[in-house]
């Protein structure tokens, strides 16, 4: 069978705007001979539209859009994504998909399997289906699946269901099973979906297309990276990663292609491009103000917030303390100039100096520490506001997961933003984009930046000091990062462990880690879950992100 895959960027709540990208590519698919096309996974309304669906108007409004859509199908079908009511007991809603076909009444299937763990809260709106049967369209059985319905246990963080759909279609005579997805992006993840679906394929023996959502939508960043394969499990089709895409594959091809996945730095900053891009364009913003330091993170989100945006929506701002090197305004003018992107310095030295001055006798005879410290990036955020404000530029924060882990930063300082865009990448893998950004992405744009001049270390599009320096927050004399955290290729690693695989401090420690340094960030991390809560939002690109994956309370006493 010819299937279209219609890889669509659909937009939380624009449901004219989403009907019209599905009309489109299923129009173009069906000129080029599909007698099937695919949408992702609640396409009309967008992915996840939370509590949208409560509003009176949505599903209603969402399904005059689906019979707007079935009187445009022609010869091939269409199976589309949306919201369907429950007119029955339990949940008011049903994640659905719908089959439509010129002259025939909407045939309709329903999710089976209504995730709850990490970013997924689906038994909050939806019901599951009480049973599925596949449909016949052209001559075929056509088993309909939608995301969730066709993850095995072995890929799931524990055994959650007790029906297997997949299964229950194929007993049932499905030919071939179809999956509407929208599956959020984490490193390693599309290399794992195809694996899984290429196991279901052979133990089945049926050829599988799966159809996934691409574009950002809030802190969730959807891949794309649609794929078919066929009965033995055999790739056989693969669409773009990270970009809208179209294709027509045939269920009963023996063409194969290998599967290929990315360096993990080049997935992840296109998984980062993509989410800024969409936030901005989602959100309605058009340009960008991110405060340049001199230092990696604030490089790397540079970079990212240009690729994403362009040069001419971007514009970097230094803000000098007493305490800022020479070499870290330098770094921070060259990576402006590698950019091409507007440079502003606008000192914090004398601001500094008169909002101490206000404190001169409340403060009389106490030692300077964090306080002064604190008020530094205080002052900074108070600048990029102003210009956000003035020229509706939106704050990029720049701090990574490993500070915001253990609150190595300033609420209401370094904290604030209208995106905090690197907020789920540990700072070794910040290193590790920056390095990437200097070789294979400065050699894919065709930008090396400016020749070094002597002792400015300035090559690449980052600054080689940017990268070889000690990193610093730069707000006391001789300050290094190393003075309050772990070196942090071993913070990174209890973080890992900690946050994202939910081991105690005893289970780290067993794994030969020292016991203080283990209690330390264990410590560090619960205390500050009250920063976190206060942070921007932040886009989510590992298996388990602060804030939308990660539930935790503030007040609490647990310790283990």
């Amino acid at each position: 069978m010819k299937i279209g895959f219609a890889q669509i960027n659909a937009t939380v709540g624009d449901l004219s705007g989403n009907c019209e990208l599905i009309i489109g590519a299923y129009e173009r698919l069906a000129a080029a001979g599909a007698e099937l096309v695919l949408t992702p996974e609640l396409a009309i309304t967008g992915y996840p539209p939370q509590d949208l669906v409560f509003k009176s108007r949505f599903v209603s409004e969402n399904l005059a859009i689906l019979e707007k859509l079935h009187a445009r199908v022609g010869d091939a079908a269409l199976l589309v994504g949306f919201v369907d009511r429950n007119e029955g007991r339990g949940k008011p809603f049903r994640n659905a998909a719908a089959l439509l076909e010129r002259g025939k009444p909407i045939r309709k299937a329903y999710k089976s399997l209504l995730p709850t763990y990490d970013v997924f809260d689906e038994d909050r709106y939806f019901e599951p289906a009480r049973y599925v049967e596949p449909f016949e369209v052209h001559g075929k059985k056509i088993g309909v699946t939608i995301c969730e319905d066709i993850w095995t246990e072995h890929y799931l963080p524990r055994p959650f269901y007790d029906v297997e759909p997949v299964q229950s279609l194929v007993n049932q005579g499905a030919e071939i099973i179809v999956n509407l997805s929208s599956s959020p992006f984490s490193l390693h993840k599309p290399a794992i979906r195809y694996e899984m679906v290429a196991g279901l394929a052979r133990a089945h023996q049926r050829p599988i297309c799966y159809c996934n959502l691409v574009g950002g939508n809030d802190q969730l960043v959807f891949d794309g990276n649609s794929f078919a394969v066929s009965s033995a499990g055999k790739l056989i089709a693969r669409l773009a990663a990270f970009r809208e895409d179209e294709k027509i594959v045939d269920t009963d091809s023996t063409a194969t292609i290998e599967f290929r996945e990315g360096k993990a730095a080049e997935e992840l900053f296109a998984a980062l491009s993509l989410g800024v891009r969409d936030y901005f364009r989602k959100c309605n913003f058009h340009s960008a103000v991110v405060g340049l330091s001199g230092g990696v993170d604030s490089a790397v989100t540079a970079v990212i917030a240009v690729d994403a945006l362009g040069a001419e929506n971007v514009t970097g701002i230094s803000m000098p303390s007493p305490y800022s090197s020479r070499g870290s305004i330098d770094d921070a003018r060259a990576l402006a100039r590698n950019l091409g992107i507007k440079f502003l310095e606008i000192p914090i030295t004398e601001a500094f100096r008169d909002f101490k001055s206000q404190f001169k006798e409340i403060f009389k005879g106490l030692q300077e520490n964090e306080t002064e410290e604190n008020m530094q990036p205080r002052l900074r955020a108070m600048t990029l506001m102003a210009l956000s404000n003035k020229f509706g530029h939106l704050v990029l924060s720049t701090g990574n997961k490993s500070e915001l882990a253990v609150g190595y930063c300033t609420i209401y300082g370094d904290m604030a933003g209208g995106l905090a865009v690197i907020s789920d990448v540990p700072k070794t893998m910040v290193y590790d984009l920056a390095r990437w950004i200097n070789s294979d992405y400065a050699a894919r744009i065709g930008r090396k930046g400016d020749p070094p001049s002597p002792g400015s270390g300035v090559a690449g599009i980052i600054p080689k000091l940017t990268i070889e320096k000690a990193p610093s927050a730069e707000l006391k004399p001789d300050q290094k990062d190393q003075d309050t955290l772990p070196p942090y290729e071993i913070l990174d690693q209890i973080l890992q462990l900690y946050v994202e695989e939910n081991l105690s401090a005893r289970d780290i420690i067993a794994r030969g880690f020292d016991e203080k340094t283990v209690r330390w960030v264990q410590r560090r991390v619960d205390l500050n879950e009250y920063k976190r809560e206060q942070a921007a939002p932040g886009l989510k690109v590992t298996s388990r992100a602060f804030g939308i994956g990660r539930k935790m309370p503030i007040a609490q006493k647990y310790v283990d």
